[in-house]
């Protein structure tokens, strides 16, 4: 059995402008994540699954919270797997990148974020008002779910994930739409912790998200020489995704080469 990384890139023709987060701009630079993310399965001898339907239109559930079906994904595929990483398409990995498979200690494996804390603390008080009675997950536990490993001991959670989302659905949607506080990420955050998951937390250099406002964004590239996996996420001016896609072919092609080379 091998591992497997797990990509979604889905063409969506999003209405209204370039913030709307389903617009099908939003997807140009995956081909440089899904790229590199292929090279490093070649290397770590791990299979790349990348997921390009919807199970459920986008109005119906958001897309991140789809990729919780991922141990149903695997058996519709006949893939036969040891651990699963999820991963977000607007991520590069570098290729000297260690296998992290081997970090997990066989449980629940995130990166610790290191992003806007101010975004972070409202987002956790909001839905610990409005959808988990109150009880306040450990903010300095907190990670992107851009980044997860998962194995065979973690199926009735993911659906414990799903059931969640339907049992709150118009709930979830109401908070997302009135804080702006994420979708998915805070949810499975406190998920983990009120369902009492085992959890490994990987540093930083695992999934760099805010790369911008650390400054490790820049034409040097500098977040190539500290960390691991970068995360596109937070970049100022990123009109129709000009910005994010300008960033990924420039880091894809310092560590890899021209695309399909």
């Amino acid at each position: 059995m091998k591992n497997v990384v797990f990509m979604m890139d889905i063409d969506l023709e999003g209405k209204g402008d370039h913030d709307n987060r389903y617009h099908s701009k939003r997807r140009l630079p995956y081909q440089y994540s899904i790229a590199s993310w292929r090279k490093w399965c070649e290397k770590h001898n791990c299979e790349l699954f990348v997921l390009n339907d919807l199970l459920f239109p986008n109005t119906e559930m958001p897309i991140c919270f789809q990729r919780h079906y991922i141990f149903d994904l695997m058996e519709a595929n006949n893939i036969e797997y040891d651990q699963i990483l999820s991963v977000d398409a607007d991520t590069i990995v570098h290729p000297d990148c260690p296998n992290f498979f081997e970090m997990t200690d066989n449980k629940y494996t995130v990166v610790q974020i290191d992003g806007s804390w101010d975004w972070v603390m409202r987002s956790i008080e909001n839905y610990s008002n409005h959808l988990f009675n109150g009880f306040k997950m450990p903010w300095d536990q907190y990670f992107d779910s851009g980044f997860w490993i998962v194995n065979k001991t973690h199926k009735d959670f993911a659906k414990s994930m799903t059931d969640f989302y339907w049992e709150n659905k118009e709930k979830l949607q109401q908070i997302e739409q009135t804080f702006h506080n994420g979708t998915e990420q805070t949810p499975l955050n406190f998920m983990l912790h009120t369902n009492n998951v085992d959890i490994t937390l990987l540093p930083y250099e695992y999934n760099m998200n805010d790369m911008h406002r650390k400054g490790v964004l820049d034409e040097e590239l500098s977040m190539t020489k500290t960390g691991w996996v970068y995360q596109y996420n937070a970049i100022p001016d990123n009109k129709d995704y000009k910005a994010a896609t300008y960033w990924m072919q420039k880091t894809y092609e310092h560590l890899y080469g021209k695309l399909n080379d």
